[in-house]
Parts: structure tokens; sequence; C-alpha cells
């Protein structure tokens, strides 16, 4: 609201950029879980869990750390856990440092999963999001992601940092 009371309405520029964010916010996750779902069998969130164990050190973390990091309430990933759990793909286990944390870690079939899923994911992340923009988008596309994620707060944008250099794999 300003000053008098009254909303700060958005202009019509706003509004436009507004509904094309909205659009893709609501469009762009159901896209990539139709296509992981049709080609390995399981869901976008399911997904994010476990990428964001493989590239973990020891493919290992805290079950509270992975639920920050995935924005996930600690009994949705408890749910997504116990599921994947069953297919064999990720254990959790007491962390030996502080017996208060459960580590969350993904098995060698985990890891095979991972692997096996990942280009056919990259190729549709790459056909929907990346190759559709040019470099200086794409550029401009992370600035303004980290820059709504910081203004949301309480975590930090993975891609905020400076790309590695052309060819370098993480």
């Amino acid at each position: 609201m300003d000053t008098e009371g009254e909303p700060n309405w958005l202009s019509k520029t706003e509004e436009q950029t507004w509904l094309a964010l909205t659009s893709v916010m609501m469009r762009l996750p159901a896209a990539l879980d139709a296509q992981l779902r049709r080609d390995a069998g399981i869901g976008h969130f399911d997904y994010v869990v476990m990428s964001a164990l493989s590239m973990s050190e020891g493919r290992t973390m805290r079950l509270s750390d992975l639920g920050g990091l995935v924005d996930a309430s600690l009994s949705r990933l408890s749910h997504t856990f116990n599921r994947l759990e069953r297919s064999g793909w990720v254990r959790r286990r007491p962390d030996p440092d502080n017996g208060r944390y459960t580590l969350a870690e993904l098995t060698d079939e985990g890891w095979g999963k991972v692997v096996a899923t990942a280009p056919d994911h990259v190729a549709e992340v790459r056909r929907l999001v990346i190759d559709p923009l040019t470099g200086e988008q794409n550029g401009q596309l992370r600035a303004i992601c980290a820059s709504i994620v910081e203004a949301i707060g309480g975590v930090e944008c993975p891609g905020a940092a400076a790309p590695p250099a052309e060819g370098a794999r993480p």
C-alpha cells in the first residue's frame, strides 16, 4: 500500500511481466514432471532430491539440510524419502557426529538412477529453458532468479554465482 492507503497497483508492463512469470511457474514444473515420469518413472521432486544428494560430498547430507536445499518441509521430504527408500535409491542413518540428526544418503542404485535419468532430463531443460534464450538472456535470467530468491529470503539461490568456465563440469 502507498501512503494514502491505496494498493500500489502494477503498471500494464509490470502486470504483463507478472503474468508471464506466473505462466512459467505453473507450466515449467508440470512439463519437467511429465518428462521425468514418462522417461524415468519418477517425479520431478524425486529427481531434485536425488540430484541434490548426488552433488553433495559423499552423496550424503543431513536430512534437515536437504529439506532446506530443496525447499521442502520435513514432512514432505519424509514421505518422498519413504518412497525412494522402498526403491532402494536412498537410505537414512544416524549422523555419527550428532545423533540428533539424520543423514540422507544416495545409494549406489540411486546414483545409477540419477546417472541414467540425467541425459534426458538435461535435454528437456535445454529444450524448454536454455536453448530458447541467447547467452545474454541466460545470464539475465540467472540474475533475475537470484534477485527474486533473495527478496523471498531464507535460502541461498544455488545458481546465483557466476557460471564456471565453459566446458567445466561440477
